[in-house]
């Protein structure tokens, strides 16, 4: 049976895991952060327990390239390295240890959106399609051949959470079928279109600020990119930081007059805020540090306004 080592520490990671499980091809070894290194990202996943309960090896890191790591993936014998899940760049140490290579997971139709936040990214680009693609790892940034890659469509009203479990369905039908043509000798290596090339920079939880000055449609796709599982849009009101989960354009009527970020009205579910073309959104799932609702007629800020 083929030995496959399996590199991950988020929900896509699990995916892949259940997956070869599924198939009959559990993980040697399953290389994984450490429960207290949780917070590097935001949809960390713990499995190493699942991985320990079926019988696979577990090595905890926080460095896939480092000395400790490689000589613990050396001695579990890999045919082949799967990394799903991992924000660190593997290095020709790491590569060259598994004989048939090391396959990688990206979250778009490479060579297009390299890089990292694909998934908020392809929202706020109001891309028509995305796609998931397993290809060879090599010295470069998601710059290797492609082994196999999924294509779907990208709804107007998706969120990141959807577009998430589009490619977590990709993953679980992509990753067998991966494992087997690299079995059977017949896994292709397609070289990406370097005319095509395009890269995505990192997001940080602080590009979630809405500017209310922006037009309301923006304000609306930038809510829905960059929600669960991250950590969200947010804005501040009375000094403390307000998160806006979801929202919807508002009812037409009435027509509201006031200042971009100013609440207009409750509704049962939330609040309405006049954006800066003069439309509203209505938010319908929020949560504050304060657990209130804003006050009616209250402002919305870009910053925190300290309270006297």
């Amino acid at each position: 049976m083929i030995r496959i080592v399996l590199v991950g520490a988020v929900e896509s990671s699990k995916v892949a895991f259940d997956a070869l499980v599924s198939a009959g091809k559990p993980p040697v070894l399953v290389v994984t952060l450490p429960k207290d290194a949780a917070d590097r990202h935001s949809d960390f996943t713990d499995i190493g327990s699942p991985a320990a309960a079926i019988g696979s090896e577990v090595f905890y890191t926080t460095n896939i390239n480092a000395p400790e790591t490689l000589e613990a993936i050396e001695s579990a014998k890999p045919d082949v390295t799967l990394v799903v899940g991992w924000s660190q760049i593997c290095k020709a140490p790491f590569r060259a240890i598994a004989p048939l290579g090391s396959i990688g997971f990206h979250p778009a139709a490479l060579p297009r959106l390299r890089g990292r936040g694909v998934i908020p990214w392809t929202i706020l680009l109001g891309e028509k399609t995305a796609g998931s693609t397993l290809f060879w790892l090599d010295e470069g940034t998601d710059s290797g051949p492609v082994l196999l890659q999924n294509i779907f469509h990208v709804a107007a009203d998706e969120t990141a959470r959807s577009l998430y479990l589009k490619h977590m369905l990709a993953i679980n039908e992509m990753v067998p079928e991966a494992i087997r043509l690299v079995e059977t000798g017949k896994a292709p290596r397609i070289e990406q279109d370097q005319s095509q090339i395009s890269y995505c920079a990192k997001r940080t939880p602080d590009d979630g600020l809405i500017d209310w000055r922006l037009p309301a449609a923006q304000i609306l796709t930038l809510i829905r990119a960059v929600g669960d599982p991250y950590p969200g849009a947010y804005t501040y009101c009375n000094g403390l930081k307000l998160h806006i989960d979801a929202a919807a354009p508002a009812a037409e009527t009435p027509h509201y007059i006031g200042l971009a970020g100013q609440v207009q009205a409750r509704t049962p579910h939330g609040f309405v805020v006049m954006c800066g073309d003069g439309l509203c959104i209505e938010a319908s799932h929020w949560r504050s540090e304060s657990g209130m609702l804003p006050s009616l007629h209250g402002k919305l800020h870009g910053q925190p306004i300290p309270t006297v």
